[in-house]
């Protein structure tokens, strides 16, 4: 299972990183205080949500307590893969369709927590963006159909998801989003090359500023 570090937000710019760096955390004083901090930390990482939001028996879980933004440079973006897929409503798709046009594809499930609390970020991108011509497409993954469509009208989502519920889709793309942990959103630019990525719960902000430099051509 990909796991992540319990650390604070990190954005990342490859090749040639460029690191906001984030502040070291202040010197607990007292080694009585020092513990209970690593304990509290520990719980907050491995339990809670965590445990109780996991698809029955197939080892997916969904990303907690960390959260970090990719930004890959002109000329060292990863090539997406070719995706061709039914939507959850049966509808034939394809990625290299939407060729000439920002496609964010975000990986998700109705049994996850982020998810849920991304998901209207997401569907009010999708409208800000839409007479941009940015595409958003959804990967479903290792869910029933039933419960993902019934998660998309609850949160008015109206753009379009995959149905992967075998992890073929998000195992394509396992070079640069992790396959079994949700949420993942990836940016994908004109040219069919990933060009962000953000691993954990979106923001309106932080997609909104990644999605509107990929489409400019200057991210």
């Amino acid at each position: 299972m990909f796991r992540l570090p319990c650390s604070p937000s990190r954005v990342a710019v490859v090749p040639k990183a460029r690191h906001i760096a984030v502040p070291k955390a202040r010197r607990v004083i007292t080694g009585v205080v020092a513990c209970a901090a690593v304990v509290l930390g520990a719980a907050a990482c491995s339990g809670g949500g965590t445990a109780q939001d996991t698809a029955v028996g197939n080892g997916s879980s969904f990303v907690a307590g960390s959260y970090s933004t990719t930004v890959f440079k002109p000329g060292s973006r990863p090539a997406a893969p070719a995706v061709s897929a039914k939507t959850l409503t049966g509808t034939n798709w394809q990625l290299s369709a939407d060729r000439g046009h920002v496609v964010v594809l975000n990986f998700w499930g109705s049994w996850c927590t982020p998810c849920r609390e991304e998901a209207p970020a997401l569907g009010a991108l999708a409208q800000h963006f839409s007479a941009d011509g940015v595409r958003f497409v959804g990967i479903d993954i290792r869910d029933d159909p039933a419960s993902a469509q019934a998660f998309m009208r609850k949160f008015r989502i109206s753009y379009p998801s995959l149905n992967d519920p075998n992890d073929q889709i998000a195992l394509d793309f396992h070079g640069t989003a992790p396959p079994a942990g949700i949420p993942t959103t990836l940016v994908i630019d004109q040219s069919g090359r990933i060009a962000a990525r953000v691993i954990g719960k979106a923001s309106y902000n932080g997609l909104k500023a990644l999605i509107a430099q990929v489409s400019a051509g200057h991210s």
